[in-house]
This record gives C-alpha cells, structure tokens and sequence, in this order.
C-alpha cells in the first residue's frame, strides 16, 4: 500500500473514502447535505456513514470524537473494521488534522498498512472475486504535524511490513508450510536485503551440535526439523540483540493426542517463529544501526513410530537432561534448546527474547489482548511494559521466581518438562526456559498465545504480534 502525506483539502483525490472526526477543521470546506444529521449521530457516540451526495469522495465517514483519543480499548479500530470488509474506493483519506494521541494514530497506521495481506490472498479458493482494495492510503494533517507523520508513516510502514511477511506464512497450511518450507521462504525474504543472512541447521546438524530436544520433539515427523539463525548486520560491532520463536508447524500433541477442536488451529503454533522472521524483515527495513541474531526452531509435533514418548529423557545443547512427561509441551522444549544455542553464540550478548503460543493458561489469564511477560531482568520488564503501552502492544507481567522450583522437578532427570499438580502452567514454562539461558545475559519470555492470533467472527488468522512491541522496545533500547 502506498502512503502519502498532505496539509491542503485541495490535494485530496476525488473519489475517496474520507475518514474523519466531527471537530476536524477539514469539515468547514465540505458542502454535504447530510452533514447535520451526521453530526447529530456522532454526538450520540454512534459512526455516521454517508455514500450518497457525498461528492467530491465516494464515502464519508464520521467517527466519534472518543474514538480518536482512546488508548485503553482500541475504539478507533473497532470502528474502522467495519467498514473495510467491503472498501468502495482504492484510495482512503485519514483525517488525523486533530489527533493528539501517538499511540492511536500508530496503531491505525499499522492497521491500514496490514490490510496487504487477506486469507484470498493464499490463492486457496477457486470461486474467490475480485473485490476493491485500498491501494493508496492518503493522511491529512496541519502543517506543524506533518514531520512527525513522515517519521510514523515510515516506521509503521515498515512494522506492518514483518507483520504481512509473518502473517502470511503462519496463514499457510501446515501440510505446505514444513520446517524446510519456512527456511526457504525466509531465505527468499531475507535476500532482498543485503543485510540479513541466513544460517540453518539441518536434522543432521541438530543432532551434531547436540540440539537433543529439538531432535526429540522433530523426529516423529517425515519432515524434519531445522534451526534457522537470521543474523542483521546493521553495524560493524557491538552487543548482539537475540530473538527466539518457538516454530512449531504443525502440533498433533504427539503421543499426548489433542482433541480435534484443540488441533484446528494448530498451523499457528510456529507464529512465534514467523513472528521472529517478521522483525527481522522490519528491522532490515528501518535500515537501524545494530547487530541482531533472529533464531526460529522449526519442527513438526507428529505422531510416527519415532515419535517421542512420555517418560523420555533427551539432552539438550547445554547438556542439561528434560524428562518429557508431556509431549504436547513440546515448545519450551524447542525453544530451551534454541534459547542454549543462541546464548552460545556471541561472546557479548545484549539480550535474549522469546516468543511463543506455549500456554492455553495464559488465554486463561489475560485474555486476547495482552501478552504475558516473565523475566527476572526487571530492566527489561519496565523496558517492555513501556514499549507495550507506547505501541499499543501491550504485555502483563506473571511472577517467576524459585517459588516455581519444584514445578520443573523430576526424579530422572535434571527437569521435567510440565508440572505434575498442572498449577502455574505459564510460569512454570518459563521457569524450566529459564535453565537455558546463562545468568549474565538479560532474558525474557512472552507468551503470545492470546495474542498472535486474531479471533473474529468464530475465526482466527494470525495478528503479527509481538512485532510492533518488539521494534518499539528495540527503538527505545537503541536511545
């Protein structure tokens, strides 16, 4: 989508869909014969919507003033989907001449860059039309707002660019999207940027470096599992800033079986790794002056006659024992394994972060609107909390701390991968992450099984969050 940035009302094309607030100044030079009755429904808190009599534009759309001030329950978005199910018009004005409100204006930036990307879009239906979509978005503002429009276009634009790359990948059915699939379509991705580089591990090298819980939990599948290292060379030194996302293309729940209704959306559990490329490809694009390592742990949970058995114990890359007594808690096992790996890989490591939809618990917590966040790094707690609230993004803090030591107890080995009395799932998945990462490096878990998908309608597609929270995090760690 195309973006552009004006201050004069002559300067908007004919034919647009207009969205604007009822104090915008922009309404005095507008001759609508509805404007009144508009005007009068917006007081009352409701959208007016015009299509008729509304010329110079297709459409006219009033939003109440709330709307574009509200930073808690994203009104202004709530709004705005409606009425692009069905656009009229290629080309959308956003009339933000009044917004005061950063974090709003933000996150409709984003929204609008995100509509790119539709489950059509896949190709998978044969009877699918053609429809209008929003191919140049057009953002009116006062002159004095005008700069710091190009800056929030430019960064916006580029986050929701590593949200479509992630949100299409996750969208792609599992029976395409395999470990080695997401490899090459991230080399693919990543090529376009001089930049970014790819590293991957095979079955084989998992194995030779000694990646036994990625091994473990991959090798039950006929498509084995990788580990893939994106690695940006924004500068020529310094930390390494480290992301991890738990790639699990498809989970069965191995031996541990789901139920059907719990498998369905399965696809989505490598979101932490499609997330993980996303940023990766937003970083890239906003050219920042920085080195990062990106790392996704990509493997099938399946059923075979390799499959992994409760009760078995696999060796991880820093030499720590997991007793698997779950294997549909297979992720903090991928991730473990990815998080050792990592730490292990730069003698000056600024932080490591992962990602994942590891818990139903924390749905059950928090929700589908905030993320869970655990960390004994409080630098890094306070630092994502205010990422979270600046971005829209947000994340909520979960205790982890040694009041979570016998949850990972076990009596064979080093660890257990669950909890036996099923209490504190999210944490106590954390607690064994924890075991990973050396203690001089700043860690930190966020649990994005609410978060990563967005659910409307009895549906869901994958959201492409964490990546706002993340690039904002990185961007406020950067000053």
């Amino acid at each position: 989508m195309e973006y552009r940035i004006i201050a004069e009302a002559a300067a908007l094309a004919e034919g647009s869909h207009l969205i604007t607030s009822p104090r915008s100044p922009l309404l005095a030079s507008l001759d609508l014969s509805a404007m009144g009755e508009m005007l009068a429904l917006t007081e009352k808190g409701e959208v007016a919507d015009c299509r008729f009599a509304c010329a110079p534009f297709s459409r006219v759309t009033l939003i109440p003033e709330s709307a574009w001030h509200d930073t808690l329950t994203d009104e202004l978005l709530a709004h705005l989907r409606p009425l692009f199910k069905a656009p009229v018009s290629e080309n959308v004005a956003l009339d933000f001449s009044v917004m005061t409100e950063p974090r709003v204006r933000d996150s409709a930036l984003r929204w609008f860059f995100n509509l790119d990307h539709q489950l059509d879009d896949l190709g998978l239906k044969t009877t699918a039309g053609r429809s209008v979509r929003v191919k140049t978005l057009t953002v009116f503002c006062q002159p004095s707002q005008q700069e710091a429009l190009q800056n929030a276009c430019r960064q916006q634009s580029a986050i929701a660019s590593g949200m479509l790359a992630a949100r299409r990948l996750a969208d792609i059915p599992s029976e395409t999207c395999t470990p080695q699939f997401v490899v090459e379509e991230a080399q693919k991705l990543c090529a376009t940027f001089p930049a970014l580089r790819c590293e991957v591990l095979d079955e084989h090298a998992i194995q030779e470096q000694g990646l036994g819980l990625l091994h473990a939990v991959g090798k039950g599948s006929t498509r084995p599992p990788r580990l893939l290292a994106i690695h940006y060379d924004g500068a020529a030194n310094g930390p390494v800033r480290t992301y991890v996302g738990k790639g699990i293309t498809f989970d069965t729940g191995g031996l541990w079986l789901k139920e059907g209704a719990g498998m369905y959306t399965m696809k989505y559990d490598m979101c932490g790794a499609a997330n993980v490329l996303g940023l990766m490809l937003s970083i890239a694009e906003l050219v920042l002056p920085v080195r990062v390592m990106g790392v996704l742990a990509l493997a099938e949970n399946a059923i075979g006659p390799d499959a992994m058995q409760p009760g078995s114990v696999a060796r991880a890359c820093n030499g720590m024992t997991v007793e698997i007594n779950n294997t549909d808690a297979e992720g903090r096992l991928v991730l473990a394994d990815a998080i050792a790996w990592a730490s292990q890989r730069h003698k000056q490591t600024h932080f490591i972060i992962d990602m994942a939809t590891l818990t139903g618990a924390v749905v059950k917590a928090l929700g589908y609107e905030l993320s869970g966040l655990m960390t004994q790094s409080e630098t890094l707690r306070e630092q994502l909390t205010s990422a979270g609230r600046k971005s829209g993004d947000e994340v909520w803090s979960l205790p982890l701390d040694n009041r979570l030591k016998k949850q990972t107890e076990s009596a064979i080995a080093d660890l257990c991968n669950t909890p036996t009395n099923n209490a504190a799932i999210s944490a106590s998945a954390a607690w064994l992450l924890q075991y990973f990462c050396p203690p001089e490096i700043p860690w930190a878990h966020l649990d994005v099984s609410g978060t990563a998908l967005w659910r409307e309608g009895g549906r869901s597609v994958a959201s492409g969050r964490p990546i706002p929270l993340l690039v904002q995090h990185l961007l406020d760690d950067l000053k």
